[in-house]
C-alpha cells in the first residue's frame, strides 16, 4: 500500500466521526449557525437596516428579514463593488464569483474569508467519506482531473473576480497538487472544445483514477478519448475507478456514461454553488437504498429556511427550518450565510429523503418547470420520465430538454415537446414515446388529467442531430465549464432555436 492512500484512510475515519457528529445533532448544529451569523454581522449595514440587534430567535428573524433573490441585495452589492465594508458581512469579502444571471446580468456572489474554507473542506469531506465507507483510497495515489473553467482571476477591480471553480482552483492542497490535471496553462485556455482537445493529449498518458466535472461535459471528453485512441475509457484509464459531479442530476446520462466507459464505477454526486457548499453524498447508494440523497451540510456556515414550492408564489408563504421539514415535499431552498447572504433565494428546489441524518436531492429549479396548462411539471419528473423509458429500451442518450407547444401549426391539441440527442436511438420510437409519457403521467397527476380530458395530446419527441445541443450552447456563449442545460423550459425559447437542429 502507498503511504498517501494508507493515511488518507486513517484520516477519513476522524473526518467520517466528525460529520456524523455535526448531522446527529442537526437543530442544534443550526441553532448555532444562525446565532453566529446573526451576532458577527450585526453591526453591518445590512444588520442595521434589519434591526439584528433585536432579533433573538427565528421568528423575529423571519419579521425583519424578507426573502430575496440576487436582485434585492443587488443595490448592498454595488456598494461593496465601489469599496465599502461592513456592508453585508464584517469587511470585505476575498472574492466574488461571478456566474450568469438571466435578468440580472452578471451576478457577482461575495466569497469571504469565513465562507471560502467550507467550499474546500466539503468537497474534501465527501471524498474521505467515500474513503471511509469502502475502505476505497487508491485514487489518492494516481492522477485525478478536474474539468472546470479558467483559474485566472481578475484583480482590475477592488474585490478579486473570477469563476468560482477557477477560484476553488488557487485552494486545492499542497499534497493534491502533484496528483492533479490538467495543468494549469491547459486550464486556462478559453475556448471549450480547445480546452478539452488539450486536456486529452494531457491525460491520455496519465494513470486516471478520479475524474470530476459536470456529466454532459465530461461526456465530451470521453468522446474525445474514445476518438483519439479507438478505446473504451476503461482500457484507455484501466485505473479510473471514481466519478465526481455536480451541477445536473446524473441518472440521465448513467447508461450513456457506462457505455463510453466500458464498465461501472463508484460516483460521489456534490451540490457546490457560488453561493455555497450545501451538501454532498455521504454513501454508496445501492438499489434497494429507500432514502438516497445527499447529506445537508448544517455545519458550513449557512443557515437554511425552506418554502414548500407550491405555495412560494403566494403572497405570504410559510418559511420553516430543519425541524419542520418532511419527507418527499417539494421546497424552495433559502440560504443565509458566513459571506452575506441573508434570506437568499438561490433558485433550486430540493426534496428530503432523509431525515435522520438530513438527506435531499435536488428537484429542479423554480423558474425551470412546465405549466402552460397548470400542470407545473418539475426537472425531477421529467428526469425520472426518461429514466425510466431509458431502461425499458436499448436507448442511450445524450442530451435533452422539453419545453410546450401551445399552438401547433396543424390545429392539432398541444402537447409536451421533447427534445432529445440520442447517442443510440430505442429501436421502436413509438413505443418508447409511449413509455416515456405513461411514465409521466404517473410522476405528475395534473399532466394525467389534462390528457384525460383531451386538453394535451401525448408528448413528441424530436430527434436532435448530433452534437445539436453543443453547437446550441456555442450559440448563446455557454459551451463548457459550470454551464448546463436547463432540463425544462415553460418557454420556447431554447426549442426554438434546437428546431433548426432536428433530424
Amino acid at each position: 500500500m502507498v503511504i498517501k492512500s494508507f493515511f488518507a484512510k486513517i484520516y477519513a475515519g476522524i473526518v467520517a466521526r466528525q460529520v456524523y457528529k455535526w448531522a446527529n445533532d442537526p437543530v442544534g448544529t443550526q441553532e448555532k449557525v444562525f446565532r453566529n451569523l446573526i451576532h458577527t454581522a450585526r453591526n453591518t449595514a445590512f444588520g442595521t437596516d434589519h434591526h439584528f440587534s433585536e432579533i433573538d430567535d427565528y421568528e423575529s428573524f423571519k419579521k425583519m428579514v424578507p426573502v430575496r433573490d440576487y436582485e434585492g441585495l443587488k443595490d448592498y452589492i454595488e456598494r461593496i463593488r465601489l469599496g465599502e465594508k461592513d456592508v453585508l458581512w464584517k469587511g470585505k469579502p476575498i472574492y466574488f464569483a461571478k456566474t450568469s444571471g438571466t435578468t440580472s446580468g452578471a451576478k457577482y456572489i461575495p466569497i469571504s474569508k469565513e465562507s471560502m474554507p467550507y467550499q474546500i473542506a466539503a468537497a474534501k469531506e465527501a471524498l474521505l467519506l467515500y474513503i471511509a465507507e469502502t475502505g476505497n483510497a487508491d485514487f489518492v495515489d494516481g492522477k485525478m482531473i478536474f474539468l472546470q473553467g479558467s483559474p485566472e482571476i481578475d484583480g482590475s477591480e477592488k474585490i478579486k473576480t473570477g469563476r468560482l471553480s477557477g477560484i476553488v482552483a488557487h485552494y486545492v492542497p499542497k499534497y493534491l497538487q502533484k496528483n492533479r490535471l490538467p495543468s494549469w496553462e491547459t486550464n486556462c485556455i478559453e475556448d471549450w472544445e480547445s480546452k478539452v482537445d488539450a486536456i486529452v493529449e494531457e491525460t491520455v498518458i496519465e494513470d486516471m483514477r478520479l475524474i470530476s466535472g459536470i456529466p454532459s461535459w465530461v461526456q465530451m471528453y470521453f468522446e474525445k478519448l474514445i476518438r483519439h485512441k479507438g478505446k473504451k475509457v476503461s482500457e484507455i484509464f484501466p485505473n479510473f475507478k471514481l466519478f465526481v459531479y455536480g451541477g445536473v442530476n446524473y441518472e440521465p446520462y448513467r447508461q450513456n456514461m457506462e457505455d463510453l466507459i466500458g464498465k461501472k464505477v463508484d460516483s460521489i454526486e456534490l451540490f457546490p454553488a457560488s453561493e455555497g457548499f450545501f451538501a454532498y453524498q455521504d454513501r454508496q447508494q445501492k438499489a434497494s437504498d429507500g432514502d438516497k440523497g445527499m447529506l445537508l451540510l448544517l455545519n458550513s456556515g449557512i443557515f437554511y429556511e425552506f418554502i414548500a414550492a407550491d405555495d412560494f408564489f403566494n403572497e405570504n408563504p410559510d418559511r420553516i427550518t430543519i425541524k419542520d421539514v418532511e419527507l418527499g415535499v417539494n421546497y424552495v431552498l433559502i440560504i443565509s450565510t458566513n459571506a452575506g447572504l441573508w434570506s437568499y433565494n438561490i433558485g433550486d428546489t430540493i426534496a428530503f429523503t432523509s431525515l435522520s441524518p438530513y438527506r435531499v436531492v435536488v428537484t429542479g429549479r423554480i423558474k425551470h418547470f412546465i405549466s402552460a396548462f397548470g400542470e407545473h411539471v418539475i426537472g425531477k419528473e421529467v428526469e425520472e420520465s426518461l429514466q425510466h423509458a431509458v431502461k425499458l429500451s436499448d436507448a442511450l442518450v445524450k442530451e435533452f430538454t422539453v419545453a410546450p407547444q401551445v399552438n401547433p401549426e396543424d390545429g392539432a391539441l398541444p402537447y409536451h415537446e421533447w427534445f432529445i440527442e440520442f447517442e443510440k436511438e430505442p429501436v421502436d420510437m413509438e413505443s418508447f414515446a409511449d413509455e416515456l409519457d405513461q411514465e409521466m403521467q404517473r410522476q405528475n397527476s395534473y399532466y394525467f388529467d389534462l390528457l384525460q380530458g383531451n386538453i394535451l395530446q401525448r408528448l413528441i419527441i424530436r430527434r436532435v442531430q448530433k452534437n445539436g445541443f453543443d453547437q446550441y450552447m456555442r450559440s448563446v456563449g455557454k459551451l463548457g465549464g459550470q454551464n448546463k442545460i436547463p432540463r425544462l423550459s415553460n418557454d420556447r425559447k431554447i426549442a426554438d432555436r434546437l428546431a433548426t437542429r432536428i433530424d
